[in-house]
Parts: structure tokens; sequence; C-alpha cells
């Protein structure tokens, strides 16, 4: 009896090192689909072009040079693009924070009148939009083109971020700690930023960085809204207009097109993607702890 129980718990044990091993290939698998197209870039960005013209460049830079990011960086308005980038961006997510505070925070409470009323218009919009020609039409009569406000306003508020932090407040924010607050004498406000929001971090990390990087990454509305102002333009589109006068030799537009015929546009488009994209890849690190417990606890109603 002893020896088949050993040779059962053997085998047991073998099935889950086997199992294991698949999960962890699998894994592996999809990270490496993940990663190595950006890879590819950052070496396609690094090399020299007769080796890109070639097309012999696949995960690993040839004839190593950082002249593409040198003609970058001595270009005035990739910086000015990169600086409207980070104020939008910046703007953006504390203002879709705040609306999505103040909005789930009430709808969270189950003591507020209309609740079901309001939640029911708030998801409405999820399915049911204006559309960009209304929008454009109410950014043009306000005046606000060409400005920093319509790329920060029109979009500022999401019904789903707005669903996953009512539901994260619901499961994690118990109503009996909110009533002995208020028997205590603490307002509304109070219990907001002393209690509510502290215990709250990790679907508030989750939800800035759904913000930042939706913010960071859109440009077809600065595509509609920001037209002659070429120093509003967002990074995301002068990197979107240079590859169109790379690809389809589109002259105007942006004073990048020079520069495109002096070197071969592979190398600029990759090294554009990177000087892009790394800004916002490096926020995640400091928010990664918060990351998965706030996505899961948004998502699951308690």
């Amino acid at each position: 009896m002893a020896k088949q129980a050993v040779n059962t718990k053997t085998k047991i044990g073998n099935g889950s090192i086997a199992v294991n091993i698949l999960i962890y290939a699998f894994i592996t698998l999809v990270s490496l689909t993940c990663v190595l197209p950006y890879v590819h870039v950052i070496a396609k960005s690094l090399s020299s072009e007769a080796y890109v013209i070639a097309k012999q460049v696949v995960l690993w830079p040839k004839g190593l040079t950082g002249e593409a990011y040198r003609r970058i960086f001595s270009d005035n308005s990739f910086i000015v693009s990169f600086g409207v980038t980070v104020t939008m961006t910046v703007l953006f997510t504390l203002l879709g924070m705040i609306i999505t505070i103040c909005a789930a925070y009430p709808l969270s409470r189950k003591t507020l009148r209309g609740r079901k009323v309001l939640n029911l218009l708030f998801i409405f919009t999820m399915y049911f939009q204006g559309g960009m020609i209304p929008d454009y039409i109410l950014m043009n009569r306000l005046g606000l083109l060409e400005k920093m406000a319509s790329l920060v306003l029109p979009l500022a508020f999401s019904a789903y971020n707005l669903v996953i932090m009512k539901n994260s407040l619901e499961s994690s924010i118990p109503d009996s700690l909110v009533e002995s607050a208020l028997i205590d004498g603490a307002n509304h406000y109070t219990i907001l930023g002393k209690i509510v929001l502290p215990l709250s971090k990790p679907i508030l990390a989750t939800l800035t960085l759904f913000y930042a990087v939706g913010r960071w990454n859109t440009y077809s509305d600065a595509m509609f809204y920001i037209k002659q102002n070429t120093a509003m333009r967002p990074l995301q589109l002068k990197l979107y207009y240079l590859i169109v006068a790379a690809t389809e030799s589109i002259q105007g537009s942006i004073n990048d097109v020079a520069m495109s015929t002096v070197m071969d546009p592979e190398i600029l488009k990759a090294a554009c993607i990177v000087f892009a994209t790394v800004p916002i890849i490096l926020v995640y690190p400091f928010v990664q702890k918060y990351f998965v417990q706030g996505t899961m606890i948004g998502a699951v109603k308690g």
C-alpha cells in the first residue's frame, strides 16, 4: 500500500511538472509575440541605412548608429510635440480621474436617490454616442479648435472606467465603514479623501494607467481639431504625418518631409515609434503592483 501511494504521488508530481512546463512555455510564447516586434523596431532604429534597405535587420542592429535619434532630437518640432503630448496626457488623466471618482463614489452608495436611473444614463453612453461630426461642430461653436482643451475635454469621461470604479468601491468599501464615519461627524468629502481613496489605491492606479495610455496613443481626434496650429500637434499625430509623407510621398502638413528624404523612412519611423512609446512604458513599473489587483477588484462585484 505504501509503495502504491508513493507511485501515485510520483505520477501526480510528474503530471504537475509537465503541466507547469506547458504553462510556462505558453506564457513565454505569448510574451515573445508581444516583445519581439518592439525589439525588431528598436534594432531597425539603431541600424545603418544599407542594412535596413537590404532587409537584413531582424532582432539585432547591424551597422550600429544613432543617427536617427540625433535627427529627431535636433528637430525642435519633435521636442515641442513631445511636450504637448505630456501636458495633454497629464491634464487629461487628472480631469478623467476627478470626474470618475466624483461620479463613482455617490453611485456606489445605496442610499443615493435615483441611483439606478443615473447608472442607466451613464451606461447608455457606452453604447450610443454622438459621433465625430457632432463633436467637431460642438468644439467649433465653443471656440476650442486649435486649442489644448479640444484634446482634453471631449474624451475626459469614460463610462467603462466609471463602472469599474463603482464596482470596486462597492466591493472594497463596506457600508458600515461609511456609516461609522458619518456617525463620528465626518462628511462625505472627508470620507472620500481620508477613507475611500486611501483604500482604493489599486483601482486608482489601474484607471490612471488606462486614461494615460489611452490618451497618449490616440491621435484621430487631433487630426480633426488641430489643423492650422502645428505647434499644438501631439507626438502621435506628428508621427502619423511622418509615416504618411514617407510611405505615400505626400508633401506638406509637416516640416519633417525634408528630413525623411535624407534618411531612409523605415529608420525614421522606427526611431519615432521608440521615441513615442518608451515614456509611457516607463510608467508601468510604478503601478505594476496595483495593476492586476485593481483590474480584478473592478471587474468582479463582491
